[in-house]
């Protein structure tokens, strides 16, 4: 058993050591509502920034209220930090011109990278959007030269009819202009590694960057999972039984799944990873930390 034991931590040892060193990351964020939530946003940002992420991107909501926060703390986190800041960007509810008009906007106040995204149609509506993603990166595109990144989606997108149409949907941005693609999160690293080989297969030639979720709140990512068709495999489900009023253990077993998804997708090639930080920095650094992603002084 000793022995046994001992064959053990020398693999995960040999795997930490494989890792380390060798992975990019980058952070996404939300716009804050209270004071208190912009007190934690920056609490986060600060605590990672040094990390030197490859960007950090903002979420975006669907009306103007939303869409000044969005840019907002996309400028200030340029200015206070000097880091790559990607604001999301929606065209559901917007005009090409209107669409234009923020792009220059960002574009003037020195904003080179976004997040292309068609965005969420309002609650029970039916109408059929006269943008989507692919003409979003056009419209991008012939504004200026940015860098932008779009969604993909390993277990398929809510709203497409199958994994085909999905699939050539994001060929289509891709097309378009798209540099490269940020997956939903995931659980399933089979899914992902199969979905990143049928991208490869129909000749989608850009990075197909996962998105990882630690997850401290496992009646959150429940609902998250529902609205979003992520999976959640039962081994997880186990993993969190008994731990709603222990924040500390939720932590810890959030931390170690994540950790073991890098670990396993950095040993498939992958060494671009994106963080759903849910503007909480502690779990996102601490993984950091122990793939060797340090400070940068």
């Amino acid at each position: 058993m000793a022995f046994a034991n001992a064959q053990y931590l020398d693999a995960i040892n040999r795997n930490l050591h494989d890792v380390q060193g060798k992975v990019n990351v980058s952070f996404e964020f939300f716009p804050p509502r209270t004071a208190q939530m912009e007190q934690t946003l920056w609490q986060s940002i600060e605590r990672l920034a040094p990390l030197a992420p490859s960007f950090v991107s903002v979420t975006y909501g669907a009306n103007s209220g939303e869409r000044d926060r969005t840019h907002d703390i996309i400028k200030s986190i340029k200015q206070r930090t000097g880091l790559i800041a990607a604001p999301h960007l929606t065209c559901v509810d917007a005009s090409k011109q209107q669409l234009i008009d923020i792009a220059r906007d960002y574009w003037d106040n020195g904003i080179r990278h976004i997040v292309a995204l068609r965005g969420d149609l309002p609650p029970g509506s039916t109408a059929v959007p006269e943008l989507y993603a692919a003409d979003l990166v056009e419209i991008l595109r012939s504004v200026a030269d940015f860098d932008i990144s779009v969604a993909a989606y390993p277990e398929v997108h809510p709203q497409a009819p199958n994994a085909q149409f999905d699939l050539l949907n994001l060929k289509r941005k891709v097309e378009a202009g798209a540099s490269r693609a940020i997956t939903q999160f995931f659980f399933d690293i089979e899914k992902f590694l199969r979905y990143r080989d049928r991208c490869a297969a129909i000749g989608i030639d850009v990075d197909i960057i996962p998105g990882i979720l630690p997850v401290t709140n496992f009646q959150q990512l429940q609902k998250f999972a529902g609205l979003t068709n992520v999976a959640i495999p039962d081994w997880m489900s186990k993993a969190y039984q008994g731990l709603d009023n222990d924040p500390t253990t939720r932590n810890l077993v959030g931390a170690n799944i994540a950790m073991e998804m890098v670990k396993v997708l950095s040993r498939e090639g992958v060494d671009q990873f994106h963080f759903y930080t849910l503007n909480r920095s502690e779990l996102s650094y601490a993984i950091c930390h122990l793939l060797g992603v340090r400070p940068v002084l």
